[in-house]
């Protein structure tokens, strides 16, 4: 870096400032060579953009210019100089007269890209020195509502944005590229047989309700202790992880191209317990005997094959308990700048702490859910929080769960894009049993049972891209594993196809 140095008439230095990076001469070039030649701007319009300037005189310029090759029009020096006449800036420089000489000290076009890759570079730079400086001031500033530790999670996150945008500020993006965009995910989901654009559940008709696990959603799965709420997201965990496969996404960049790298904070369970659970389900041995190393050998075989198929399953664990939200989101970025990030799994959202601020219940669990839906929207993958439901639901004669029974439910509902409860009313109609002389309501209570028995119900009671209503599922309780259900119209020989 340059530094700047004043001298007064006895010699000695009266101020000394650090210059930003930049490249006057870089940025001269590049716009001569777009005046020049204005094909030349197709070449480095995806590398730079107006902001990446030094000079704000040649920021203008090349928006000026930008604008008018958008619109299939010619920018010269001639055309922009009626653009520009009264530009304060532009006057200082030499007014019209400038952007003649930009374009005849144009050297070469074939250095276009290269001149652009430098003045965005440097602006990454400044942006980074920027960051920096702000991070310095405010821990010099000694304020008690100002933590060292929530300082270290801001300056993350900025470091993060910086990482991944090459600026700290995205801003508003025009109506073109979120239309792009939109075009590109519509082309995903079509290239997929119509199927899905999000990420597979690896739960057929779960998927064709939700079409998959979308980017920027936050999705709630709901349900009273036992439904299997915890289950359920380990199967959906694992199905991600073990369906991961690297490659060329439509944009150009490295990624998942099926499946995804899936985090799940285990705030309840601990990572060896949730990895038993995990296991249970791969290897179908019921969970209470690899608890009690109560296995046959030919079980004891499949468990380790089991183990062997998920070491290389991108599936991170974090087992640490009552996570502040903040820590949550910090551990989030660095995971997906580490080894990538494309589905986030919390269990569950009451055990998440807030920053202490709030001493009302309700309004920490806002500021949970809304932190929530910034991690999904931030890393770009959806975020799936597992909720308790309050008791209410016992009370009622039908305990289908509903929106209502979520506990603290305004701001669940509100931030949440999907909304899902799961129910086995096999659980309640157990608990229902008649006494062994009452023998009608014991034959019908049997019939019940047989007819609900390995069945479970993931009840959407909101979507925001999609309908609501009701998916059924297998559950094997042994091994806590939920699986596509076969319906009675559906031929039993396609049976493994669902």
């Amino acid at each position: 870096m340059n530094e700047i140095a004043t001298f007064n008439a006895t010699g000695t230095d009266v101020e000394t400032t650090n210059q930003m990076p930049h490249s006057i001469e870089a940025e001269q070039q590049l716009l001569g060579a777009i005046l020049t030649n204005n094909d030349v701007f197709d070449r480095v319009a995806s590398i730079v953009g107006p902001d990446h300037f030094y000079d704000p005189v040649h920021a203008r310029i090349f928006e000026v210019a930008s604008a008018r090759i958008a619109k299939n029009a010619l920018a010269s020096p001639v055309t922009l100089k009626t653009f520009l006449e009264d530009d304060e800036g532009l006057k200082e420089l030499g007014g019209p007269a400038y952007l003649a000489r930009l374009a005849g000290a144009a050297i070469s076009a074939f250095a276009a890209a290269d001149y652009a890759q430098m003045i965005y570079d440097l602006s990454v730079r400044r942006e980074l020195i920027t960051v920096g400086q702000a991070i310095a001031e405010k821990a010099a500033k000694v304020d008690v509502k100002s933590e060292p530790r929530e300082q270290i999670v801001e300056a993350e996150q900025e470091l993060y944005r910086l990482a991944e945008q090459g600026t700290s500020e995205s801003g508003f993006q025009s109506f073109l590229k979120a239309v792009t965009q939109a075009v590109n995910l519509a082309n995903t989901a079509y290239q997929r047989d119509g199927d899905l654009s999000g990420v597979s559940t690896g739960l057929i008709d779960m998927d064709k309700k939700l079409g998959g696990l979308h980017k920027s959603d936050l999705l709630i799965l709901a349900g009273r202790p036992s439904m299997g709420k915890t289950s359920l997201a380990t199967n959906i965990a694992y199905n991600v992880a073990k369906a991961y496969k690297k490659g060329i996404l439509h944009d150009g960049t490295e990624g998942a191209v099926n499946g995804g790298v899936v985090g799940f904070y285990s705030l309840e369970m601990s990572a060896d317990q949730l990895a038993a659970r995990i296991l249970s389900e791969a290897s179908e041995v019921p969970s209470e005997q690899i608890r009690r190393g109560d296995m046959t050998e030919a079980e004891f075989r499949r468990f380790v094959e089991a183990a062997k198929q998920l070491e290389s399953c991108p599936l991170f664990i974090d087992d640490t308990p009552a996570l502040p939200i903040s820590q949550l989101a910090a551990r989030a970025r660095r995971l997906k700048r580490t080894h990538g990030l494309d589905v986030l799994i919390i269990d569950y959202l009451q055990l998440v702490r807030g920053t202490g601020r709030s001493e009302n219940r309700v309004n920490e669990i806002s500021e949970i859910t809304m932190g929530l839906k910034a991690i999904a929207k931030e890393l770009q993958i959806p975020v799936i929080a597992l909720s308790q439901l309050s008791r209410q639901v016992e009370n009622r004669e039908d305990k289908r769960p509903q929106l209502s029974d979520l506990r603290e439910s305004g701001s669940i509902e509100q931030d949440a894009d999907v909304v899902m409860f799961v129910y086995r009313e096999e659980y309640y109609v157990e608990r229902e049993k008649p006494g062994d002389h009452e023998m009608e309501k014991m034959a019908a209570w049997q019939e019940r049972m047989e007819n609900l028995h390995g069945k479970a119900e993931v009840v959407i009671g909101k979507q925001r891209h999609g309908p609501i209503g009701t998916v059924e599922l297998s559950f094997e309780g042994q091994f806590t594993r939920f699986g596509n259900l076969v319906q009675p119209w559906q031929n039993p020989n396609q049976s493994e196809e669902y």
